[in-house]
């Protein structure tokens, strides 16, 4: 099941980078994203929506906005998602794989360095 703060956050579309972004859909991103982490963690079906929106651009934080949403994705329960991780083109999940695998060789013991 998807909320409709999810689905309207996907009807919105990805995220513009900074310089192309309206003040009026950056603030509508933002009381979604805001009200989605203060409630319950995001169902796997909503991580594979949300997922989406990331921009490819790995360096852009989007006003802080991919932080938002990279952390309401981890926190899900049923994260890692294996097939959410696959889009190695995109900045922002090549980022959410190199901080799973470094989450796993920490947990396996080792230093966790690269």
């Amino acid at each position: 099941m998807i909320r409709p703060e999810v689905s309207e956050l996907v009807k919105l579309g990805r995220f513009p980078s900074e310089d192309k972004a309206g003040p009026e859909i950056i603030k509508q991103q933002e009381v979604l994203l805001l009200g989605l982490n203060a409630s319950s963690p995001a169902s796997n079906d909503e991580v594979h929506a949300l997922v989406q929106l990331f921009n490819s651009n790995g360096e852009d934080t989007y006003y802080g906005l991919a932080w938002t949403l990279l952390h309401l994705i981890e926190k899900s329960p049923g994260w890692p998602l294996e097939d959410c991780l696959a889009d190695d083109s995109n900045g922002w999940i090549a980022f959410l794989k190199l901080r799973l695998e470094n989450g796993r060789r920490v947990a396996e013991g080792s230093d966790g360095r690269i």
